[in-house]
């Protein structure tokens, strides 16, 4: 016999009268919310698009989760960096230090919604970045990086049930290096900015990071670890995430393009990165 998944309701001030609202519509009884968050049991998942369309209005994440998962059965989580565990896009700040921020930043936009191939959209945007101080990548570093809301919580959480922590970023290895020692991330993959004589020679060392280096990636790091895929999430924002986010057992998008929410199995609108350890007991 089929057992119904387990629908989680979360958003920062969740309240009884959108729960209850939500309870009815997806078949469940209604519960108090407790901490922003609310677990009903016996959704039924045949209303699934229209709950998740009237959450979508009501501000609220919702998400249907299997029973009985806990986020102590995971062993791998796999992050992309920018707009994801960061709240920033770095090429986009690098470039405003060259006053070049919109030309970029629109480049970036594109090619986040899968409008652009990665690769071709990325080296064209590092050569905009050609003869450009080093010192302005630790200005973005110490100036404009900032933590997306919940990303230490869920690092936390990662260290109490000793779930690996792997960043996978299209962005720069000078970002991913000092966060990896800021946070203590287990392991960090990025494109390597080339530097000479202290400034940015507009190009890009070896190959580039693009979404199926991260789907290769997250294989590679699942198989030296001795893990099923059921037991990796990956989570991201944009288009060059949707590989990687296919290949774990668990896929969220974190505060997504249109295009990653359309296909990802679960999603993250309103609640910061813990809302993923709150999915699961």
């Amino acid at each position: 016999m089929s057992v119904s998944p387990t629908l989680v309701l979360q958003a920062p001030h969740l309240d009884s009268a959108r729960v209850t609202e939500l309870a009815i519509l997806a078949g469940s009884e209604p519960v108090a919310p407790v901490d922003g968050i609310a677990r009903l049991a016996a959704a039924n998942p045949a209303r699934r698009e229209l709950v998740l369309e009237r959450a979508s209005r009501l501000g609220v994440d919702a998400n249907y989760v299997d029973s009985g998962r806990r986020f102590a059965d995971f062993g791998l989580i796999v992050s992309d960096m920018d707009s994801t565990l960061i709240t920033i896009e770095c090429i986009d700040e690098i470039a405003d230090m060259q006053g070049l921020k919109p030309q970029v930043a629109a480049i970036t936009a594109r090619s986040m919604r899968g409008e652009l191939d990665f690769s071709q959209s990325l080296r064209e945007r590092v050569a905009l970045l050609a003869g450009l101080p080093e010192a302005a990548l630790a200005r973005v570093y110490e100036e404009r990086l900032q933590l997306m809301a919940g990303a230490r919580e869920l690092l936390a959480a990662c260290r109490e049930h000793g779930v690996k922590f792997m960043l996978v970023s299209g962005g720069f290895t000078y970002f991913t290096e000092r966060l990896k020692a800021e946070l203590g991330l287990d392991y960090t993959y990025a494109n390597q900015l080339e530097i000479v004589d202290g400034k940015l020679t507009g190009r890009v060392v070896g190959n580039i990071v693009d979404a199926e280096a991260k789907r290769r990636l997250l294989i590679e790091k699942r198989s030296e670890l001795g893990l099923a895929p059921e037991q990796v999430i990956a989570m991201g924002d944009g288009a060059n995430d949707l590989l990687m986010l296919a290949e774990a057992g668990v896929g969220v998008a974190t505060h997504a393009k249109p295009v990653v929410k359309a296909q990802a199995q679960y999603s993250l609108n309103v609640c910061g990165l813990d809302g993923i350890r709150k999915l699961f007991l």
